[in-house]
């Protein structure tokens, strides 16, 4: 069974920090991509930062220079340190695992998402 189980969200003010962790288990976490998503009200979900199996990295421009995105593959586990707080990243974040398989479908799995709240 696969899970990944998302902690760390919260209130904060703005100009916080707040650090998310995803717990995966089940897979193979070494090889598969791995990302955190966010999803406000009204609004679609969306790729905030990812991180490949060979540890490259890609970040949406609106999080750029204040969110940093790591993977520890001994403890199967994702980190979102997010710094500088905006309201606007104020949404649901989501974690997900991802691996593409040539000619077959991939594989792709879901957090069940926490809650980040920037308000003063």
């Amino acid at each position: 069974q696969v899970q990944l189980v998302e902690s760390g969200g919260g209130f904060v003010q703005p100009g916080g920090s707040l650090r998310l962790s995803c717990a995966v288990s089940g897979i193979r976490f070494s090889i598969y991509g791995v990302g955190w998503y966010r999803q406000a009200p009204g609004s679609r979900r969306e790729l905030v930062a990812g991180i490949t199996s060979g540890g490259s990295t890609n970040y949406v421009d609106s999080v750029k220079n204040r969110f940093t995105i790591s993977r520890d593959n001994a403890k199967n586990t994702v980190y979102l340190q997010m710094n500088d707080l905006k309201p606007e990243d104020t949404a649901v974040y989501y974690c997900n695992a991802a691996r593409a398989r040539i000619g077959l479908p991939g594989y792709d799995y879901w957090g069940q998402g926490t809650q980040v709240t920037v308000s003063s």
